[in-house]
């Protein structure tokens, strides 16, 4: 293994990777005059790539840090990092960063969209178990798990991803793949027992094996391929500058030394040994074969937005109507209970919630399946607004009906029931149905916690296609047809408010 990591920089300067070199361009001028190369990378997918330094979190570590500082050098510049999520990095491609270094594999569909560097890295996939449960071997996956189907972590938009689903397909594996954000994510559900098992870069689960001391290495790495430093179609120069450097790096020694601090020159397995011009170009699609083959999948991740939606937000009327209620009404020790629920929910981001109750609750033995969480998550944090809307219903209703329904005889939870609550349901209508419209697009967030929605579904579209504005325009019509009628009832209930009581408009 070792004489195969010592051939690392033989056989990338074999490759003859070679860019093309358009005319103009003084996309490199413009990097040097600044004095900077704006790198992006994803802070969360952690090491040994890029992450903050453990003993000062304000800088960074990782090989791919210190790769992006010789890159920068070689050009007469400094490295400036800006993060971005790890599958949407392309996109800051042309708009705020100059290229992106953090573990991007080469796939046909990036060549053909980007300019990708020769390859300065190898890798192999490798599949993670816990030490004290099943998979025993790669194998076992082909057939069922312990309880039906293997659940498989991954990396959403990663290679990983892309061979976990290619295996599914061919009926070489039966698994549900699970997307996450973060690889850490995923070895933290499979050493929860969320998951039965992820799958990674070999190099990142060596990285944190000593973290993660419960969880194994099943069988030897598979399939993988090589990464890339990816830059933009219209920066030929710059690529092409890039290249250089990558070759100077290689042939001085520089990389395999980089390899080495880093303990991974062992581990580019035969990968390397791979020419990377060997991978196919690939086809431009019709727009009508992107649609018809995009199409379904963007239902059915819509479909899952209307049901976090529409599970989620009647839970939040009834918890915020009875948290507002409690506050007006209820007893005196309840009321500051009452408005701390509301102010931390209020103060605090809905990402952060879904987390906290996706991630931390497993610690202490509640783990919640991932879109009972999600709708949990947005039902909780909906509460918190929809209790201060039916707050002001409540003091909307003039303060003599309340006195006259307990003069009345009625008792004050009748008199609420009754009397206040529908006069104040009345009221606010309008402002709930807008509250509803706010939540479909919130429901974007619960990717974080791996639930694919349409937002996150056309971000993997998008970038494994490289059909952006495309999918961008289907996905707005798909959202449109889900807010509009919801925007209609709003001004059909704002209407209704602007009559008088009993009359004709």
């Amino acid at each position: 293994m070792k004489g195969v990591g010592r051939a690392v920089s033989g056989v990338l300067l074999a490759a003859g990777w070679v860019a093309m070199l358009p005319a103009g361009g003084a996309e490199l001028d413009e990097v040097r005059r600044r004095g900077e190369l704006v790198w992006a990378a994803d802070q969360e997918g952690g090491g040994p790539h890029v992450y903050p330094d453990p003993a000062d979190p304000r800088t960074l570590a990782g090989f791919e840090v210190e790769f992006a500082a010789l890159l920068a050098n070689e050009l007469g510049v400094r490295p400036r990092f800006q993060q971005g999520q790890w599958d949407r990095l392309p996109l800051l491609l042309g708009q705020s960063v100059d290229c992106v270094i953090n573990g991007i594999e080469l796939t046909p569909e990036r060549r053909r969209d980007y300019h990708c560097s020769r390859p300065y890295f190898g890798y192999a996939l490798q599949l993670i178990g816990r030490r004290d449960a099943p998979p025993a071997a790669a194998a076992d996956v082909a057939g069922t798990g312990p309880s039906g189907a293997w659940r498989i972590g991954v990396l959403s938009g990663s290679a990983a991803e892309s061979e976990m689903r290619g295996l599914v397909a061919r009926g070489a594996a039966q698994a549900e793949v699970v997307g996450y954000d973060g690889t850490l994510d995923s070895l933290e559900q499979v050493r929860t027992g969320v998951l039965d098992a992820a799958l990674m870069d070999d190099c990142i689960f060596t990285f944190y094996a000593d973290r993660f001391a419960s969880l194994r290495a099943v069988d030897r790495p598979f399939a993988g391929g090589l990464y890339t430093v990816l830059s933009a179609r219209d920066t030929p120069l710059l690529a092409a500058a890039i290249d250089e450097a990558i070759g100077r790096l290689i042939a001085d020694g520089r990389l395999k030394s980089l390899y080495d601090r880093w303990d991974l020159a062992g581990r580019q397995q035969m990968l390397l040994l791979r020419d990377a011009t060997e991978i196919p170009a690939a086809r431009q699609r019709s727009l009508l074969e992107l649609v018809s083959q995009t199409l379904p999948l963007l239902l059915a991740s819509a479909g899952m937005t209307v049901l976090l939606s529409c599970a989620a937000f009647p839970l939040a009327i009834v918890v915020g109507l009875a948290v507002a209620i409690g506050r007006m009404y209820g007893p005196a020790w309840l009321r500051p209970l009452l408005t701390g629920y509301v102010e931390v929910l209020r103060g605090t981001p809905l990402m952060l919630q879904l987390y906290a109750i996706f991630f931390l609750l497993p610690k202490i033995g509640l783990a919640l399946p991932a879109l009972v969480a999600a709708i949990a998550g947005l039902a909780l944090n909906y509460s918190a607004y929809e209790s201060e809307i039916y707050r002001a219903g409540l003091k909307a209703v003039p303060p003599g009906q309340f006195e006259a329904a307990l003069a009345l005889g009625l008792s004050k939870w009748q008199a609420l029931r009754y009397v206040l609550v529908p006069q104040a349901v009345r009221v606010v209508m309008p402002p709930v149905t807008s509250d509803f419209i706010a939540l479909f697009k919130d429901t974007s967030v619960c990717s974080a916690i791996t639930v694919i929605e349409l937002t996150k579904r056309y971000s993997v579209l998008a970038l494994t296609t490289g059909r952006i504005v495309e999918l961008a325009v289907v996905t707005a019509l798909l959202y449109l047809a889900m807010s509009w009628p919801l925007a209609l009832l709003s001004r059909w209930f704002e209407r209704r408010l602007e009559r008088p009581a009993g009359g004709r408009p």
